[in-house]
């Protein structure tokens, strides 16, 4: 997709989004579910200081009952609205109330709540929605100025926000949008959804959770010409066998590849020189302790059971097991 406003950080000019949409009900069950969908996968990967705000837009009638009232209100302070929401004055006045200037803000802070405006039929299925979340055991807080600026949008809206993201801290927004279908062409079909941002949903997990480190069992070291195509294979034997196994490929001195097995985390280090070539042996070194020991390449592998066990048995004292 692609974005008509100014681009900023989480809120890029091209970007992707998932979603859900419940099409053919106008149960305020439909809108509470997935409401819930949205809670349950966010939290399944993982997020926390998660906060859902919600609120009704009504109907048409509803809506243009505090469209007036919200004119009414905001024209004494034209002036001193922002450029966007002087021409949003006549044009889309509810999305003023989603400004992000300062001085907006507290202008908006006094303006009508769409909430009074609500008709019986908007009422009873917001109470609705709101019984249901309750029911569901899904905390939500009350949001009369989190609207919708378009015609199509009905009842419900709600947006999911990460208090970890800073300004742009909606990760997941949503809505009942029963007028879409007949606005473009269809019959009159009631519907409600929600999107989730990829790129800004990938920006918060990278923010909240650590890559994992990758584990290595074996780091393979080994210098000269038969002892580097020996090591290759001994490599690519132990991950048959499911082992992972970082190849040394520098062909720098035994010195400098021993330090880089000391970085790489791993639970052993296999060491081919031009003598193992020749008598098909390694070196087996165990990085935490430091004991080497001679063995036939054809023995370590038979011994792979004692090998995870070893490897098993040293990550554990190393995490203090």
């Amino acid at each position: 997709m692609f974005r008509y406003e100014r681009p900023q950080a989480g809120r890029q000019r091209q970007f992707h989004q998932i979603g859900v949409e419940a099409i053919g009900s106008s149960d305020p069950r439909a809108d509470a579910e997935v409401i819930a969908l949205a809670s349950d996968i966010l939290q399944a990967l993982g997020l926390k200081n998660l906060r859902l705000d919600i609120n009704s837009v009504g109907n048409r009638e509803d809506r243009l009952a505090y469209r007036q009232a919200l004119v009414e209100y905001l024209t004494p302070y034209k002036e001193e609205l922002d450029p966007d929401s002087q021409d949003r004055l006549s044009r889309n006045p509810l999305r003023i109330l989603d400004s992000k200037n300062e001085r907006t803000q507290e202008i908006a802070l006094g303006a009508p709540s769409i909430l009074d405006y609500l008709g019986e039929e908007s009422r009873r299925h917001f109470q609705g929605v709101q019984q249901m979340l309750g029911d569901l055991g899904i905390n939500y807080r009350l949001n009369p100025r989190l609207v919708r600026g378009l015609d199509y949008y009905t009842h419900t809206a709600f947006e999911i926000q990460s208090e970890d993201l800073g300004a742009q801290a909606t990760v997941c927004g949503g809505g009942r949008y029963d007028g879409l279908v007949e606005e473009l062409g269809g019959p009159a079909t009631p519907a409600v959804g929600w999107a989730i941002g990829m790129e800004r949903l990938i920006i918060l997990l990278q923010q909240l959770q650590k890559p994992p480190v990758p584990v290595v069992d074996f780091y393979v070291v080994s210098r000269g010409d038969r002892a580097e195509a020996q090591a290759l294979l001994v490599a690519q034997k132990l991950r048959r066998l499911g082992f992972s196994a970082d190849l040394d490929l520098s062909g720098s001195a035994f010195g400098k590849q021993f330090k880089r097995a000391d970085r790489s985390g791993a639970g052993a280090c296999l060491v081919l020189g031009d003598a193992e070539a020749e008598s098909q042996t390694v070196q087996l070194k165990w990085l935490a302790t430091g004991e080497q020991s001679a063995i036939a390449i054809a023995d370590l592998l038979e011994r792979a059971d004692e090998l995870r066990r070893r490897l098993d048995a040293a990550r554990a004292a190393q995490a203090g097991v």
